[in-house]
């Protein structure tokens, strides 16, 4: 017979259900520990404590820890997403370029462990193209007012966007020395500027 005096039983017969607790709840509270702990130490167990409620009462709002950090990374790149649409927003050529690329380094080292989010591999394409749909957007309007599209837009963005995920690894990791970071970055900034640029001289001529 069970004894309904144990701590982990309850008279409905299940774990016990925080009321009134929603998904956006477990999302704000697995954000809290992204931030403050890292990828690394994102845990339901870490997530649940957080709530005040018991690991496996999680599942009925997230497919384990593997849909939890799914759910973060779609939720995370959104915000990455509207941060750059917001950073380029009435701007355009140079200014909305430099603007575009000060926000991805500025987002990028104030929240490390949302970033390092935005890296992981979703395997679901539509779910991938919707979480990146603002960013996408606004790199496109970026490059749009160089007059590059297509097949050009597409391998001008890739260019910028590994130049600047490798300085914002780089410089979350130290690795970059003891120069001003914020100079070297300004000096990026104006590589990528002029590269575009050239990119869009070639386009046009060829055209």
């Amino acid at each position: 017979m069970i004894d309904r005096c144990l701590p982990w039983f309850n008279y409905s017969g299940a774990m016990a259900r925080k009321v009134g607790l929603e998904r956006d709840d477990v999302i704000t509270a697995a954000l809290a520990v992204l931030d403050e702990a890292g990828p690394a130490h994102l845990t339901l167990r870490a997530v649940a404590d957080r709530l005040g409620v018991r690991a496996p009462s999680l599942y009925s709002h997230v497919d384990g820890i593997d849909g939890l950090r799914r759910l973060l990374a779609v939720t995370v790149t959104r915000q990455f997403g509207e941060a750059l649409g917001r950073s380029v927003m009435g701007r355009s050529g140079d200014d909305a370029l430099e603007a575009f690329a000060r926000t991805y380094r500025r987002w990028a080292l104030d929240h490390p462990g949302r970033y390092e989010l935005t890296l992981l591999p979703l395997t679901e394409p539509a779910e991938r193209r919707a979480a990146g749909r603002a960013a996408y957007d606004a790199l496109n309007a970026v490059l749009a007012g160089y007059g590059l599209t297509g097949t050009d837009a597409a391998r001008a963005g890739r260019a910028l966007r590994a130049a600047l995920h490798g300085f914002a690894s780089l410089e979350a990791a130290d690795n970059l020395g003891r120069d001003s970071h914020d100079a070297s970055f300004e000096h990026l900034v104006r590589l990528l500027v002029d590269g575009i640029r050239t990119a869009s001289a070639t386009t046009s001529g060829s055209a």
